[in-house]
């Protein structure tokens, strides 16, 4: 899990650039606390509500284990046969394949509204979680927060701290199910807060756009983001435009077109 969010946290959203924020950074994490203090103001002044910012930021600790990590990231080395073996194998392919025929008409729907089709929606999300069963368990605004902090990229996870409780404030996630990857990585197919509030849908016709618990809602919404970056329906798998904006790592875009076009045939 380590190995993929490297890539997908330093490219895979491709994310606008946040707004500057007022709250400082550090380096460390001595002047974290305080910073929380600041940062909860800082929330009201965007909008959030008083009762949500202090919800989202009580008991968050600074992560020294996650600086150290986010600070040596490295990208893929693996060749493609080499991350094929490791993220799309056969199994995958077979999984795929299983719940496309279980769930022929969800797909074909989606297909019909998004031009998307069923083969790379099953490839991102079988890489991605193993089709929902690996989210992760790491409490989104404890990260967020710490990257926030951190000086390295303090606009863009300032912009999604703010994202995460915007989602709580909507009604997509209730805070107890803020809960993701290192980064604020949430749901089935592992959005970043900003992503999920830009490009999540409700899928199965309940009113929320619940990436966490909803196949469906995952299904949709993964449609929706590759038609907002570009998909063409019919143009092949190896759509490397919107792969990219996916995933910047090369290796990665060539696994989901060969995990795609294997789980068409």
């Amino acid at each position: 899990m380590r190995m993929f969010k490297t890539v997908f946290v330093a490219a895979a959203m491709s994310l606008a650039a946040a707004p500057a924020f007022a709250a400082t950074c550090g380096n460390t994490g001595d002047g974290f606390s305080a910073w929380v203090q600041d940062f909860k103001r800082e929330a009201q002044s965007r909008g959030i509500s008083a009762g949500t910012a202090e919800a989202a930021l009580t008991g968050v600790a600074y992560d020294r284990g996650l600086i150290a990590y986010d600070r040596t990231q490295r990208p893929f080395k693996m060749s493609l046969d080499q991350f094929i073996a490791k993220r799309a194998p056969a199994s995958l392919i077979s999984q795929a394949k299983s719940r496309w025929a279980k769930n022929r008409a969800l797909f074909d729907r989606v297909e019909q509204q998004y031009g998307v089709e069923a083969p790379v929606i099953l490839t991102v999300w079988g890489m991605e979680t193993a089709f929902g069963a690996i989210q992760g368990r790491k409490n989104v605004f404890n990260g967020l927060a710490t990257l926030a902090y951190d000086c390295r990229r303090t606009e863009m996870f300032q912009g999604e701290l703010i994202a995460a409780m915007q989602l709580v404030e909507r009604g997509d996630l209730q805070l107890s199910e803020m809960r993701g990857a290192e980064h604020g990585e949430i749901g089935q197919a592992q959005f970043l807060p900003s992503s999920y509030l830009k490009y999540a849908v409700d899928g199965d016709g309940d009113g929320r756009r619940d990436m966490v618990r909803s196949s469906a809602d995952t299904i949709a919404s993964i449609a929706n983001y590759f038609r907002a970056h570009g998909w063409r329906h019919g143009g092949g798998f190896d759509q490397y435009g919107p792969l990219s904006e996916w995933n910047k790592a090369t290796v990665y875009q060539q696994a989901i077109a060969y995990a795609a076009e294997k789980i068409s045939q």
